[in-house]
């Protein structure tokens, strides 16, 4: 499984956001620079977080884009969805059928149980994790989450602070 850079870079700018004032308008050159990513990148994300409703444009002078939600109730696979989508799918057997139009093992496939209950398992996180959530530090963030039993132990104990 791989984050698309896509998904972390949205990801990204909505915390900041968040992070700097929920209700402030943030201008797309403010985010570029903090986040160190360009203009037109930043440009692009904002368009589709527009269009998938998870922020507003602000017009004038104090223009910009601001969150259409407060933080806690947006959810990161809320975000994920919108700016990428799932690992694993109700299409992904027909992407992966081989030479063939249907796949070899349409009738009995072990990977396709493996691979969706990987899916289930991280939804299952991410659609309880909101923005708000991710406004903690590092240290916090491990605590957070060994709270609700989905870090594992041998990752509770690597935990840093930032």
């Amino acid at each position: 499984m791989k984050l698309s850079a896509q998904e972390e870079y949205g990801l990204r700018c909505l915390l900041y956001m968040a992070r700097h004032g929920e209700e402030k308008s943030h201008s797309i050159p403010e985010i570029s620079r903090a986040e160190g990513l360009s203009v037109p990148n930043v440009a692009k994300l904002m368009r589709i977080l527009r269009l998938g409703g998870l922020v507003a444009s602000v017009r004038g002078q104090a223009g910009g884009y601001t969150l259409s939600r407060p933080a806690a109730d947006v959810t990161v696979s809320e975000v994920l969805s919108l700016l990428g989508g799932s690992f694993f799918g109700p299409h992904f057997c027909d992407r992966h059928a081989g030479l063939e139009r249907n796949c070899a093992h349409a009738a009995d496939c072990s990977l396709r149980l493996l691979w969706s209950n990987v899916q289930r398992t991280v939804d299952m996180v991410l659609s309880k994790t909101t923005l708000k959530d991710l406004l903690r530090t590092e240290e916090e963030m491990a605590a957070f989450l060994k709270e609700r039993s989905v870090l594992p132990a041998d990752v509770q104990a690597q935990a840093r602070v930032v």
